[in-house]
């Protein structure tokens, strides 16, 4: 259904000088500066994929080699930490994005994930490594919704859904990079090891966003800043406030709730699964290297996931869509429960893939699309953020299953049922929209939400 959407403010599209965009309507074409762009986003989102993985894959090791005392429940609260930082990062990231800028906001977390990311090579305990896991998370929790915002802002409105939805490829690619540099790093160099390949990203992705990187939000002059409130503190005519009180009231309240709490079970699903299988799959008698390769097949899912929701979201709408992709996640994981063959179970943990991740990216491109560009990194911080109460929570339920001696298709079946309420949550948010044929607004752009 198409939505007619307020108009985002002035924009820039290079550091210091001031460019049109064409995010919310009829605009310059997609330039050779914008892919780059779009490029140093995707990488820094290939990150974000690697580290949902490579807590995964050193677990096993945490607890049998580092003489730290880890059970699977204390594990699971360990991996729980980056999510907590990822849910912080999220939330304030998106606010400071839409207030300081893009650019500064995307480069700020991107520095402080790396930093913290290579520290925890180098923990000489739990208690330390669990903070700068939780550190490292605050700095990649906001890099998502921020890079997200920026895309949004630098592609024409009739391709931001596609975009938004390929980009976020670079989750299951950098999860696929965790699962493979794994088979190979752990056995020779240890688990140490995957923790230093975040170096890159201090060294290489950085870099290039410092010289590719535009900012997209135009600084606001003081007469433009003295003109924001009247004598009330409201907004003058023309001008709309940002923040969580305006995401926060109408027409805007009801979807947020919902889409955060979509997000909420999508993540739950998508994360419990990043975080437990591998050692889920050595539970049920696997080795190492076999457990590797059943996350490898999950996020080559995913990535197949991330092309053909993007082909889908935009030719029947992301929220339909996502409501496919959530029930096919939850009818495979389902499956695995019944303990089929092998081939069956890398099948269904491809279609997982696809289910979870692919709901997650059409989750962010209804959100980038329903929003006005003044509020749409705070909508972005606010969805992701709020959504990472389900990726802290995952890891803790699965170990705590585990603990409990409910097996591992306990944690199958708590991830599936995450899907399903994922899918109801998802099917209220496209009624909801459907009961409103357009949002007030002071000028047009259209999105098919």
């Amino acid at each position: 259904m198409n939505h007619t959407l307020p108009a985002a403010t002035p924009q820039r599209s290079s550091p210091g000088s001031p460019v049109p965009t064409a995010a919310d309507g009829p605009g310059p074409r997609f330039s050779k500066a914008s892919a780059a762009a779009v490029l140093v986003c995707w990488l820094l989102v290939v990150f974000d994929g690697y580290d949902l993985i490579v807590y995964g894959t050193v677990q096993s090791s945490l607890i049998s080699e580092t003489g730290w005392g880890l059970s699977k429940a204390t594990a699971g609260t360990i991996g729980s930490m980056a999510f907590v930082g990822m849910m912080i990062g999220a939330i304030f990231a998106g606010r400071m994005a839409d207030s300081w800028g893009r650019r500064r906001t995307i480069l700020g977390c991107a520095i402080v994930f790396s930093v913290f990311t290579v520290l925890c090579a180098f923990a000489p305990n739990a208690a330390i490594f669990g903070v700068l896991r939780l550190l490292a998370g605050i700095g990649l929790g906001g890099l998502v919704p921020s890079a997200n915002a920026l895309v949004a802002e630098l592609v024409p409105a009739k391709w931001r859904s596609l975009i938004a939805t390929l980009m976020m490829s670079g989750v299951p690619i950098g999860g696929s990079i965790a699962a493979l540099v794994g088979i190979q790093l752990i056995p020779a160099f240890g688990w140490e090891s995957m923790f230093l390949v975040a170096v890159l990203a201090l060294l290489v992705v950085v870099p290039l966003g410092l010289k590719y990187l535009p900012e997209t939000l135009a600084p606001a002059s003081a007469q433009e800043k003295a003109g924001r409130k009247d004598s009330a503190g409201k907004t003058k005519a023309g001008q709309e406030p940002a923040g969580f009180a305006s995401l926060l009231r109408a027409p805007y309240l009801g979807v947020s709730v919902l889409f955060a709490v979509a997000t909420i079970a999508t993540l739950f699903a998508w994360y419990g699964l990043g975080t437990w299988l591998p050692n889920l799959m050595q539970l049920a008698g696997y080795n190492l290297g076999s457990a590797l390769t059943f996350a490898l097949a999950l996020n080559l899912g995913a990535v197949a996931g991330s092309v053909i929701t993007a082909w889908a979201g935009t030719r029947f709408g992301p929220v339909p869509t996502a409501i496919a992709a959530a029930a096919v996640a939850a009818g495979a994981l389902v499956v695995l429960v019944a303990g089929p063959p092998v081939g069956v179970v890398y099948f269904m943990l491809v279609l997982a893939g696809v289910g979870t991740h692919g709901t997650q990216c059409l989750i962010i491109a209804a959100v980038a699309s329903h929003y006005p560009g003044h509020l749409r990194g705070t909508a972005l911080g606010w969805a992701l953020g709020t959504g990472r109460i389900g990726a802290v929570a995952a890891p803790q339920a699965g170990g705590l299953l585990l603990a409990a001696g409910l097996g591992v298709n306990s944690n199958f079946l708590a991830f599936a049922g995450a899907a399903a309420i994922a899918a109801v949550l998802l099917a209220a948010v496209g009624l909801k929209l459907k009961s409103k044929l357009s949002i007030p607004s002071s000028s047009t752009g259209a999105s098919n939400v």
